[in-house]
């Protein structure tokens, strides 16, 4: 059953009239109820990590459930425990913002294969006494699904009012409106695809491969030896930074300033501004992230493909939905680009589908979803509060 949220982390420079209240919990699930892999096997015991905000209403009819991206996690609106930092959606998630936990009951789990709660390689195999590893089977999206409804069904909650998500989340959203449609009433995918691209799977694979040629890696045993493939991850998320960013980002925020010097070095210290910052983004990140976790994840990525599952075809998997979708992309996004997310809303279309979209122009590139875009925040609040009405939550 659950609880009304507790009161909890304030995020700087935010008063705690407008943070909002959360809980973090584990919900354990036992060897009676595994968790079946798209792989063929089976995660048992299994353990899910959650925050929640807001209050669920006495229906139960104000669930909104948050699927993270790549390297985020289930702190989306509070202080992160490692970095102490602010959590990763806290532009959207709040009393007042477009995700009101005035009005909603906001709900974000660690996926499974994350390194912040949940069965992951970094947790401990009750089999073994050891941390799972690379021993742990192979997830993929619709793992991280399936995992997801077996923690709404823990807690008691029949349907959710929206799933929303940017990136490896808004693949979780499309998953959710696939796999479970009468449990979805709004789906808002953002900056994703419907299949990950050649040119991903590329990049992912040499973030791969920077982890597993660091010597510390020990073929994927190195927390049985006390060490950690800081060098390879931290290069891993240096790469996959840049592809988040967009050059015209990039050229005003860094151009060719150097970085502490009036002169370069002609050397291989970091002369300019923007090494150093992609030095400080892969060094902080090895300090919250788990190097296996990272294989997982990026994994997941490339073996999603919506229309290859569903005979090739986008539009079956949508097929008699009555989901309400709204689906967003960036301008600058070269990741995940517009054409990627206007294929799903012609799949949508195709099955008479009720589809709303918006393409947001701004240079941000990717992560314009994690940052303060005003349209994205109109469009969202303004999309909810007539599913809103809609749902009868007013």
């Amino acid at each position: 059953m659950v609880k009304t949220a507790e009161a909890g982390g304030k995020r700087p420079k935010v008063s705690a009239k407008e943070a909002p209240a959360f809980s973090s919990r584990v919900i354990k699930f036992g060897e009676d109820e595994p968790l079946k892999l798209d792989c063929g096997e089976e995660i048992a015991p299994l353990e899910i990590a959650y925050q929640t905000y807001g209050t669920l209403n006495r229906d139960r009819s104000n669930a909104i459930y948050i699927c993270h991206a790549l390297t985020g996690d289930q702190h989306v609106a509070s202080d992160h425990p490692a970095t102490k930092r602010p959590g990763w959606w806290t532009l959207m998630v709040g009393p007042g913002k477009p995700i009101d936990t005035n009005r909603y009951f906001v709900i974000c789990a660690n996926v499974v294969g994350g390194c912040m709660g949940t069965t992951g390689p970094s947790t401990l195999n009750p089999k073994t006494g050891k941390p799972h590893g690379i021993e742990l089977p192979v997830i993929t999206i619709a793992d991280m699904v399936r995992a997801q409804a077996m923690l709404l069904d823990k807690l008691e909650i029949p349907d959710l009012f929206c799933v929303i998500g940017g990136s490896m989340g808004g693949m979780q959203v499309l998953q959710w409106a696939v796999d479970y449609p009468s449990r979805v009433f709004t789906a808002v995918p953002i900056a994703t695809a419907a299949k990950h691209s050649s040119q991903n799977i590329a990049f992912h694979e040499v973030g791969r491969q920077a982890i597993v040629a660091d010597n510390d890696w020990l073929g994927g045993e190195y927390l049985n030896h006390d060490t950690n493939p800081r060098k390879g991850l931290a290069v891993a998320r240096m790469a996959a930074h840049i592809t988040y960013l967009s050059d015209g980002a990039l050229q005003r925020k860094f151009g060719r300033n150097l970085q502490d010097r009036d002169v370069i070095t002609y050397g291989f210290d970091a002369d300019f501004q923007v090494e150093s910052y992609l030095r400080y983004q892969g060094s902080t990140f090895v300090d919250r992230f788990d190097a296996n976790s990272y294989l997982y994840m990026t994994r997941a990525m490339d073996y999603f493909d919506l229309a290859g599952d569903h005979g090739g075809v986008l539009a079956n998997a949508f097929s008699g939905t009555t989901t309400r979708f709204c689906i967003v992309s960036f301008t600058s996004d070269w990741l995940f680009p517009t054409e990627g997310n206007r294929e799903i809303v012609h799949a949508l279309n195709a099955v008479a589908a009720d589809v709303s979209f918006v393409e947001i122009e701004t240079d941000h590139g990717h992560d314009s979803f994690l940052l303060e875009t005003t349209e994205m925040f109109a469009t969202i609040s303004g999309f909810l509060t007539a599913a809103a009405r809609r749902r009868g939550l007013d």
